[in-house]
């Protein structure tokens, strides 16, 4: 029991740190010696969007724009899973005609564990900012901004050490990889518009069946 939350320990918590705080030594342990592992990144993933859902109920009444009566929760877990899932292919797509040497389980893998400073950091922020006055709220603003700058340079960095990139590169190839997102993007709204359109015109078909018939 107690090696198995050592190992969890490690895991979770060590190992997301550890390359947080020096990330090309982290990651090439993650990609030389296999330490990334997915379980964790799905992990943090789906903390990630129990993390919206929290955040969208409980973030002080102070700052928060929005009526938790108005929650969606497989909304939030849509849009993350989305949002995750276009970077990855996106980012995959391009960097696959770039020579990048990683894989697409090791940018999803990146992609998860750049999630680990925002959610450590970002529930501890949300119950913190229930107890603080409107003049006190820039802590809260710092913690964030910490939290998603960290989580920045965990993905930007986990990108340059993936694929091998020099900073250039990898600027370019994150340039490249929202261009990717947005067409993927253009492309499904494309398609689903087509597909209403196209059951709208079945249903009015069937409708004037009904009625001559």
């Amino acid at each position: 029991m107690k090696t198995k939350l050592k190992s969890i320990w490690f895991n979770y918590i060590q190992f997301p740190k550890y390359i947080m705080f020096h990330p090309f030594d982290g990651y090439d342990e993650f990609k030389r010696y296999e330490k990334g592992k997915m379980s964790v990144a799905l992990v943090y993933i789906g903390l990630f969007a129990f993390f919206r859902i929290f955040s969208f109920q409980n973030l002080g009444f102070l700052i928060n724009p929005n009526n938790p009566l108005m929650l969606n929760s497989l909304q939030e877990i849509f849009a993350v899973v989305l949002l995750v899932g276009l970077f990855t292919v996106g980012n995959w797509s391009v960097t696959t005609l770039m020579e990048g040497k990683g894989k697409f389980t090791e940018i999803l893998k990146v992609t998860g564990y750049a999630l680990f400073p925002l959610v450590i950091i970002g529930f501890p922020s949300v119950i913190l900012s229930n107890f603080l006055t409107l003049e006190e709220m820039a802590f809260y603003n710092l913690l964030m901004y910490i939290a998603y700058i960290s989580t920045a340079w965990m993905l930007f960095m986990g990108i340059l050490n993936i694929h091998h990139y020099g900073l250039a590169k990898t600027l370019l190839a994150f340039l490249l990889t929202v261009v990717a997102m947005s067409v993927m993007m253009f492309f499904g709204l494309l398609f689903f518009d087509l597909i209403q359109q196209f059951i709208a015109f079945i249903s009015s078909i069937y409708e004037e069946l009904n009625l001559r018939y």
